[in-house]
């Protein structure tokens, strides 16, 4: 018994130290959001250091879009107009992202929203990290 103390306290810990969304955090996935690096389910991880695009979120009632939009110089974004619509579902207290295009339709795990950090998980186990993206302009 007592070997399994320590692993019982340490898996306490992991539930204990777990991200979690709310149902008032997800007002904060509205805006702009950069990519800074895929984490890949065997540990390795892609870093992005410069987006030419970013994502934009736009979410009212558990509904909305997302829009790749690219950031310009005098601080407006160039974008092409096709949106992914998108609804927030809770899953017994776990938030999903359900997108939907004319071409497919598929679903993202939210496992951390904060006003400044935002990760997605697909059903590849990748994670997606943002963080919201800071206008600039060089007007």
């Amino acid at each position: 018994m007592k070997k399994f103390l320590p692993l019982f306290f340490f898996s306490l810990l992991l539930v204990a130290c777990k991200r979690s969304v709310s149902d008032s955090d997800i007002a904060k996935i509205n805006g702009y959001w950069e990519i800074q690096k895929v984490e890949l389910p065997q540990g390795g991880k892609k870093e992005y250091k410069i987006n030419e695009t970013i994502d934009f979120f736009a979410v009212k009632d558990n509904k909305g879009f997302r829009q790749k939009v690219m950031p310009q110089l005098d601080g407006t974004y160039l974008t092409n107009n096709i949106k992914e619509n998108l609804t927030v579902t809770n899953k017994d207290g776990v938030f999903y992202v359900n997108y939907t295009t004319n071409f497919g339709k598929w679903q993202e795990e939210i496992v951390e929203l904060k006003d400044s950090i935002l990760v997605l998980k697909n059903k590849e186990n990748l994670e997606y990290h943002y963080k919201r993206q800071i206008p600039f302009s060089i007007k």
